[in-house]
């Protein structure tokens, strides 16, 4: 595939940083628009969207470059061509997230609620953003068959782009796109249920998520590795975990309590 869509007077436009575009854009358009249903300020909501997505993805790009630094210590020039790809996802939620709860603390806000109306956009972006790595022929599977893509009815123009060097490989990064793509519709609904409460939907979020990247990691042959691990796959074990037990938490408290479609608990009080 060619990484590049257009080039304007020696200025190169690539499908990769485009689409991170389209994703971003997007998803502060949705979570604008949720965040009026509990009275929060469109100013307040881009400005904490601005500064979660550029640090965001400032930690992403840092979390892979140190998971890589025996390339990088040696291609200092290469650490900031994010548009060439290297962006961990973990690494860019850990940094967003971080900024996401200072700028809430600052503002008064509840951050745990400002996550709840911000991951459905999330893994939107997550799934748009996934189609960059299609164009610069990364983040895929095992070397396999035509055939074998064929049988799993990807469409003909994905094998085809998946046919590197006069190899196939699994396209990794389509199942996580349709896999974020489903979380967002499974997002969607359980939001609109009336007696939700106030971390379910992030948790269901970072549970979702990690099973799909714990098992698409499995797949993966370009992995960050720690030791004879693969990162993502500690990441998402760590994370389950950690949501399993918040959701255990949160069903101790009543029916009535901390609802997050109650429009008065958007703030902390």
């Amino acid at each position: 595939m060619n990484p590049i869509m257009i080039n304007l007077f020696g200025i190169e436009i690539k499908w990769y940083s485009l689409l991170i575009l389209i994703g971003i854009i997007l998803g502060m358009l949705l979570v604008i628009k949720e965040s009026k249903k509990f009275n929060i300020a469109k100013e307040t909501i881009f400005d904490l969207c601005f500064y979660a997505v550029i640090l965001g993805i400032l930690g992403a790009r840092l979390y892979y470059v140190l998971f890589n630094i025996s390339y990088y210590k040696y291609n200092i020039s290469e650490i900031f061509a994010i548009w060439n790809g290297g962006l961990a996802i973990h690494g860019g939620i850990i940094t967003g997230a971080i900024t996401i709860i200072l700028y809430c603390k600052k503002k008064n806000l509840n951050f745990i609620k400002i996550f709840d109306i911000i991951v459905p956009a999330l893994i939107l972006a997550q799934a748009i953003g996934r189609w960059g790595n299609f164009f610069n022929s990364e983040a895929h599977g095992f070397a396999t068959t035509y055939t074998f893509l064929k049988d799993l009815y990807i469409p003909e123009f994905i094998i085809k782009g998946m046919n590197i060097g006069g190899v196939y490989y699994l396209p990794t990064f389509y199942i996580e796109s349709l896999w974020c793509l489903l979380g967002f519709i499974v997002l969607l609904i359980i939001r609109r249920f009336k007696y939700i409460k106030i971390g379910t939907i992030t948790s269901i979020y970072v549970i979702w998520y990690s099973i799909g990247r714990f098992f698409i990691e499995a797949w993966r042959t370009d992995s960050l590795m720690l030791g004879g691990f693969k990162v993502a796959q500690i990441v998402s074990i760590a994370l389950i975990m950690g949501a399993i037990i918040y959701l255990i938490y949160i069903s101790r408290k009543g029916k009535y309590e901390v609802l997050y479609n109650d429009i008065n608990k958007g703030r902390v009080i």
